[in-house]
């Protein structure tokens, strides 16, 4: 089911994207060389419990855990481990899910380690840029298709980088996966249009070679993640969002510059 929400609801889920948004702005400061990836799952936690929320993907279908985070080749949903060490020309992602007061937000955003080469760079420019291309489409009128296809058009056809097909965004709000899905590929003017107080994620998945994934599992085989197939690089940035008569509106914006006009 898609729920149109009221403007209560939105500010709602605005007030629990600051707090998303503000783990990303304190992990600024905390990623760099030398940390494990475990530092982020704590650092995360303890934000996260101070202003009063709670990490909604910790017990969601098994997880374990507050963030994921995905390092260099891996793609999506890889633990927090105290023995991985971050390295120098690393990046890595780090997605997350906040409940505040029972509204839910979501937002991944993808870091460098220290100083990266220029490939790398690249490839969170790019990806960052399809996140906003994407949602300059979540507009009332437009339809699902039109969100993907900018992404596909720029990430692939322009770039020439493989776009995640399997992993997806989608509808937020009661719960952290709602109706509908988004996908980060499509055709211009297909699928659901879109209306005021919709609320979405958009979370394109960019992979430096193949936009095909394998599967990954922990050492101890607890867990299955996904890794790129050919072991490029991949990177990710997502944002929540609602659809207005006034144009897309960020509710997990960290306060860049470039999310001035996106602001409700």
């Amino acid at each position: 089911m898609i729920t149109i929400k009221s403007d209560r609801e939105i500010k709602k889920m605005a007030e629990s994207g600051a707090v998303l948004a503000g783990v990303h702005k304190g992990l600024r400061d905390i990623i760099k060389p030398g940390i494990s990836s475990w530092e982020i799952e704590r650092f995360a936690n303890k934000y996260i419990a101070e202003h009063g929320a709670t990490p909604s993907e910790k017990g969601f279908e098994g997880y374990k855990y507050a963030t994921c985070v995905s390092v260099n080749d891996e793609v999506a949903h890889a633990i927090p481990r105290k023995e991985l060490l971050l390295k120098e020309g690393d990046i890595v992602a780090v997605d997350m899910t906040v409940n505040l007061d029972g509204f839910e937000s979501d937002s991944c955003w993808t870091y460098a380690v220290g100083k990266i080469s220029p490939e790398a760079q690249h490839l969170m420019d790019v990806t960052k840029k399809s996140l906003y291309l994407g949602i300059d489409q979540a507009v009332v009128g437009n339809r699902i298709g039109d969100i993907g296809h900018a992404i596909q058009a720029y990430t692939e056809g322009q770039e020439h980088m493989g776009d995640v097909r399997e992993l997806i965004g989608h509808g937020i709000q009661p719960t952290m996966h709602e109706q509908p899905n988004v996908p980060n590929y499509g055709e211009a003017g297909k699928g659901l249009r879109l209306r005021a107080g919709m609320t979405i994620t958009i979370e394109p998945m960019i992979n430096l070679g193949t936009w095909e994934i394998a599967s990954r599992e922990t050492a101890d085989k607890s867990w299955e993640y996904y890794v790129t197939a050919d072991g490029s690089l991949s990177a990710q940035y997502e944002h929540t969002l609602v659809i207005t008569d006034d144009g897309p509106k960020i509710l997990t914006s960290q306060g860049d510059e470039i999310d001035k006009k996106y602001l409700l």
